[in-house]
């Protein structure tokens, strides 16, 4: 008896410890989030080796990425109480700039990027 008690004591604690290590990973994931997305042409085909700005309106970095065989870009790792904005360039054209805003509460939010005429 006292055998099992001890077992099931044991399977607790461990089930408790696995408990608290899942919440601190998803309070982590909570503060950052990923923002990703496709670049197209004016003729709405994607663009592979696009260069995509990513700049963070608080400190003014700017982060780039090219985009990937099928146009796609993503950023890891943004703070939620941060803004963002996003523009994509290539030969030439660049793509209006839009906002990833703090009051934009989805973890992942997809940002497409539509290249026009330079200005």
């Amino acid at each position: 008896m006292i055998r099992k008690l001890t077992l099931l004591s044991l399977l607790m604690l461990v089930a408790g410890v696995s408990l608290v290590a899942q919440s601190k990973k998803k309070g982590e994931d909570e503060k950052v989030r990923t923002v990703h997305g496709t670049v197209t042409d004016a003729e709405e085909k994607t663009v592979a080796g696009a260069v995509v700005q990513l700049k963070n309106t608080k400190t003014l970095q700017i982060r780039s990425f090219i985009t990937q065989e099928h146009g796609t870009y993503m950023f890891h790792g943004l703070d939620r109480n941060l803004d963002y904005t996003l523009k994509a360039e290539f030969q030439g054209t660049v793509s209006p700039v839009k906002t990833l805003s703090t009051f934009d509460n989805r973890p992942k939010p997809v940002i497409n990027l539509q290249l026009g005429p330079m200005k």
